[in-house]
């Protein structure tokens, strides 16, 4: 009986994009995150920040509700997952990485971006 072994699909440096853009995004591979196409829906996050401790709720397609800013979201909001980013204008779509910035959609601000990502682990329990 033969099996199939699948392997993570790497970032291949592309020729124009700058030096230091290919490097932030396999910096975001090597650091390590979540993508948010491989979550199931009703799969709960905990993103602790340099600031704050948030806890996500994922909906399924990028929906999501997050709790945990004392103004923004001091109990679970509805809100939209963006990705994440190194804190200027490029994001990494769908993706929440550690030692890059979470930027979510609230219904009354504009887009919110945290402090630096410290860790992202799910808080369900693992089925065997």
């Amino acid at each position: 009986m033969a099996t199939t072994c699948e392997y993570p699909q790497f970032f291949q440096p592309h020729a124009n994009l700058s030096d230091a853009v290919n490097g932030n995004i396999v910096q975001s591979e090597i650091e390590g995150g979540v993508h948010l196409r491989d979550l199931v829906p009703g799969t709960v996050l905990e993103v602790r920040t340099q600031n704050r401790a948030y806890t996500i709720r994922y909906k399924g397609w990028d929906q999501a509700e997050i709790s945990g800013h004392p103004v923004f979201c001091p109990h679970p909001v509805p809100v939209t997952i963006h990705g994440s980013t190194w804190g200027g204008s490029m994001l990494k779509t769908r993706y929440i990485g550690r030692g890059m910035r979470l930027e979510f959609g609230h219904a009354k601000s504009d887009p919110i971006r945290t402090s630096i990502i410290l860790e992202v682990r799910s808080l369900n329990p693992k089925v065997s």
